[in-house]
């Protein structure tokens, strides 16, 4: 909860996170390094955990949610990790909001015919009313 967030491409700054996320274009889990903008990245939540049917390639944030997600909860709700309330709320999270982060993170269309994941929210329309518009006086997209 202290941490300090950095948002930077530089490779030496990088190089100095305990955590990084999206960028720098390495999956480590060990070194604590998700991102999945690598050609050779196809990790989907079932090849990670293969309890899971999920199929859709992760992004960054599936990653973190990957790995964390049932810890956090767990944590949150005062609950066993492995426990079925964490189970349960684990994968409706994913199903119901995360995997739509990644799907449209990674540029999968919903269907081709029957769809492949359901759009419950417009997370990327919310994201983008943060910024500023054309022809605001304004142009910091920080400041948002």
């Amino acid at each position: 909860q202290d941490a300090e967030v950095v948002r930077t491409r530089d490779p030496q700054r990088l190089a100095q996170c305990d955590v990084v996320v999206d960028v720098g274009g390495e999956y480590d889990p060990e070194r604590h390094r998700y991102d999945h903008h690598q050609r050779s990245f196809t990790q989907s939540m079932r090849s990670l955990r293969p309890d899971k049917p999920w199929t859709t390639k992760l992004s960054s944030a599936g990653l973190v949610y990957c790995h964390f997600g049932s810890q956090i909860l767990a944590g949150l709700l005062g609950q066993p990790e492995d426990g079925p309330v964490v189970t349960a709320l684990y994968d409706k999270l994913y199903e119901n909001f995360v995997e739509e982060i990644d799907a449209i993170d990674n540029g999968i269309a919903q269907a081709e015919g029957e769809p492949r994941y359901a759009i419950t929210t417009t997370l990327s329309a919310r994201v983008g009313h943060l910024n500023p518009r054309w022809n605001d006086p304004q142009q910091d997209t920080e400041v948002a």
